[in-house]
């Protein structure tokens, strides 16, 4: 049913798409879609529904980010490009930097420590950030004329296949408004038992950008649903089928657990606006402004055109006239002055006077030099309105009131209805007058943050080298999980009512920037916990870059530090379920971290350099009994605890990547190198690698192709261990079970295309996998083995 509904949704697309212009589509450095190639071919930049009136739509759009805090607009760039399209679709990250359970929408956890992200307060999503989008993320948009973007990706059949559809919809009411939604469904069936997944994603968006005011809303809601296998029974199903009498296909692999389920449902609100105290100033109009206004200016004229001849067919045939359309045509054509009429100074007057003069015999004396003086003036007069025509009122704010709301609502539920025995080291409650083993693990959470900020703004004058801006921000949290009460006479506690707690925090902070010019930026911002739950925490964070021309290449330094101390989240102090559960009383962990980047444009060369310092680190550690029991091993005895490490743990990062480019032969790589000072809390694999092969060219000029065949490769260690339980990653310390993943390489061939403003790929992902391979991303949880892929991404003006 969902692949028949997809379908049809597919063909809908496709369908409303066909009607639609095809344009080549530039995209630009800051962000900005624009329609190119107008010389080349007069009916680009034109909608298909007004083509016969030879009309030109504008074409461009704008996308941004907003700062979660300030409501401070940073350009991005629409995903437009082919280059890496193919990639995208992996939930091991475009360049394989992501530890996953194999299938599509599955939890991940990022390798590289300095690109992975702090934990949340409701960490269960964390693993989910491929699919969920953070507002300070969330690309907001500005289009001339209203857009659909179409993308569709699709691997398997309807037992084991993929499938990921994404459709997103911007339009302008003006050039303040802008309007859109995103809906975003991912469906992986998954190629081993027990493993499927399913995410929906609604997204609406509005944004007002006005002189003195501005605004940002995002309304978000997301589903996901994950069944829960535990990993495969036995490694040696991957790693050695040969030891075992039977042949056995992906799906036929036992695995620890069946019917088991984690679901996450959540809300979000996000409302940011401003208003700013400035002045008005000239400036010369962009040249997306300029055609949309040259658009606006022909619309308008050849409406009151369209008029006139309706009032010329209503006198005519109230005067018992028959209407010469043709003649009427060829009247307004005669009576009406050609766009690239020139205006005549007086200087052509004088010398067409002069040559009547001549011609009439008569001796007439001119003043030249006063009569090219007025010429002269009138030209300048000439060229002054066409240049004003073209200048709008820019208004330049230098104080603004900014207020930031954020409502975030969650709810997980972790559900199963066949436990192997023994499975769980603990049974703190029952459901009901018996023992069995179904759960039913719930959780909610809501949180309401409010953030009020002044804002000094930087470049309303070339003394305003930075802004300065200072904030206070309010946060009410709410928690509800279950409490388990024991009947009187009993040994057996029973599933109680749901304990609630309220928690909240008040903290100030105010932030020092620099962001225009092109040589030097700066960021310093600090905020620190005054009241509540979360009394005595402070995040300073600092970034600087400079950028300066040598031996003919830009180059460009940066650096980022940053200071937390940061209180756990609620649910690592306290969680209660049916076989987890812990109450707890912290530490504030601290961290410290200082990050270097050297970057050439010209060679495309980027150098990172970071170290970290951890102390008091927070983790979960993960302890269980595997035993072989014929073929399979069991899994008894699972416990999961919350761990703090005392002394400090530092790590070293050290990261090259490099483009290298021969003609139509491109070679990129990433390479990385950690380094942890304590193993056992903190693994990470010492050597990273992603390297990628590729041929580009194209094929009449218009079809743009990239065949290559890319690698990711990362050294064995003993990577985080999934817990199904709790949603989350945690470091393994049973020393009989532990397990080593890596030292394989994944090679995937494709073959990557876009054709004007449609891209596609054709690709066999994990081409070189072949039986005794080792292609664990984590502990248990095989990747997918040799599938043919395909993908498609439309992108069209209405």
């Amino acid at each position: 049913m969902k692949k028949s509904v997809l379908s049809l949704i597919l063909l809908f697309a496709t369908a409303s798409a066909a009607i639609a212009q095809n344009n080549n589509l530039r995209p630009v450095d800051d962000g900005t879609f624009t329609a190119d190639g107008y010389k080349e071919n007069r009916n680009l930049g034109r909608s298909d529904s007004i083509q016969s009136q030879h009309k030109e739509i504008p074409r461009g759009i704008k996308v941004w980010t907003i700062d979660e805090r300030f409501g401070d607009r940073k350009p991005a760039v629409l995903d437009t490009l082919s280059y890496m399209f193919m990639n995208t679709v992996f939930n091991t990250g475009v360049r394989g930097e992501y530890n996953s359970l194999g299938n599509l929408g599955s939890p991940r956890q990022n390798r590289i420590f300095i690109d992975r992200k702090s934990p949340s307060e409701f960490f269960f999503l964390d693993p989910y950030d491929m699919f969920i989008v953070q507002p300070g993320d969330f690309k907001f948009t500005s289009t001339l004329s209203p857009i659909t973007i179409l993308d569709y990706n699709t691997a398997g059949n309807r037992t084991d296949g993929e499938d990921h559809f994404k459709a997103i919809f911007a339009v302008n009411a003006g050039k303040e408004w802008g309007f859109g939604f995103k809906f975003d469904y991912l469906y992986g069936r998954g190629y081993y038992s027990n493993q499927s997944t399913s995410h929906f994603n609604y997204s609406m968006w509005g944004s007002y950008l006005g002189e003195r005011y501005q605004a940002h809303l995002l309304l978000s809601l997301n589903h996901q649903k994950v069944t829960e296998n535990g990993g495969i029974a036995n490694d040696a199903y991957i790693t050695h089928p040969e030891a075992f009498n039977d042949s056995y296909s992906e799906s036929e692999i036992p695995t620890i657990l069946q019917q088991n389920w984690n679901r996450n449902d959540n809300q979000h609100i996000f409302f940011n606006h401003r208003y700013s105290l400035g002045f008005f100033r000239k400036v010369p109009m962009t040249e997306e402004e300029i055609k949309a206004k040259q658009f606006a200016l022909k619309s308008h004229k050849a409406q009151e055109e369209k008029q006139e001849k309706a009032k010329a067919r209503q006198r005519a045939k109230a005067q018992g006239e028959k209407f010469d359309e043709e003649a009427y045509d060829k009247e307004e054509r005669s009576n009406g002055r050609p766009d690239n009429a020139v205006i005549a100074g007086d200087a052509s007057q004088a010398k067409k006077e002069s040559t009547d003069s001549i011609n009439k015999n008569e001796r007439t004396i001119v003043n030249l030099d006063d009569s090219t003086s007025v010429a002269d003036n009138k030209k300048s007069a000439t060229v002054k309105d066409s240049t004003t025509q073209w200048m709008k009122d820019e208004y330049v704010p230098v104080t603004s009131f900014i207020h930031t709301l954020r409502f975030d609502n969650y709810r997980r539920i972790y559900q199963a209805y066949n436990t192997p025995t023994d499975f769980y080291a603990q049974n703190y409650f029952n459901y009901g007058t018996a023992a069995n083993d179904s759960i039913y693990d719930r959780t909610k959470h809501w949180s309401l943050k409010n953030t009020f900020a002044i804002a000094l703004l930087e470049g309303f004058n070339k003394w305003a080298k930075a802004g300065l801006k200072a904030f206070v921000s309010y946060e009410l949290r709410h928690y509800e999980l279950p409490s388990m009460q024991t009947p009187t006479g009993s040994t057996v506690a029973f599933l109680g009512r749901e304990e609630k707690w309220n928690q909240h925090d008040l903290s100030i902070g105010g932030q020092l920037l620099k962001s225009q010019g092109k040589t030097l930026h700066y960021d310093v911002s600090a905020e620190a916990w005054l009241v509540g739950t979360r009394s005595g925490q402070f995040h300073v964070d600092g970034h600087a870059d400079i950028n300066f021309p040598l031996f003919g290449d830009t180059v460009k330094l940066a650096a980022t530090a940053f200071l937390h101390r940061s209180a756990a989240s609620f649910y690592m102090n306290q969680f209660h379920g049916k076989h987890y559960w812990w109450d707890n009383n912290l530490d504030q962990q601290i961290h410290s971290r200082i990050l270097g980047e050297l970057t050439l444009e010209k060679t495309h060369t980027k150098l990172r350099v970071g170290y970290d310092v951890l102390k008091n680190y927070t983790y979960f550690g993960i302890q269980n009994d595997r035993t072989l029991s014929g073929d399979n091993y069991l899994v008894q005895h699972n416990q999961l605890n919350v761990r703090q490490s005392g002394s400090p743990i530092s790590l070293l990062t050290l990261q090259l990547q490099q483009k290298l480019r021969f003609g139509i032969f491109n070679w990129e790589n990433v390479l990385t190198l950690q380094k942890s000072s304590k193993d056992d809390i903190l693994p990470v694999p010492t050597f990273n690698a992603y390297s990628n092969l590729f041929i580009r060219f194209r094929i009449a000029r218009v079809l743009h192709c990239d065949f290559g065949v890319d690698m990711r490769y990362f050294t064995s260690y003993y990577a985080p261990e999934y817990i199904p339980g709790i949603g989350a990653f945690g470091i393994q310390e049973t020393a009989a079970s532990r397990t080593k993943i890596g030292n394989y390489p994944v090679l995937d061939a494709y073959a990557n295309f876009r054709l004007q403003h449609t891209r596609f790929f054709v690709m066999f992902s994990h081409v070189n996998s072949s039986d005794g391979g080792n292609y664990f991303f984590t502990p248990h949880y095989p990747l997918n083995q040799r599938i043919l892929r395909f993908g498609l991404s439309w992108n069209f003006f209405n």
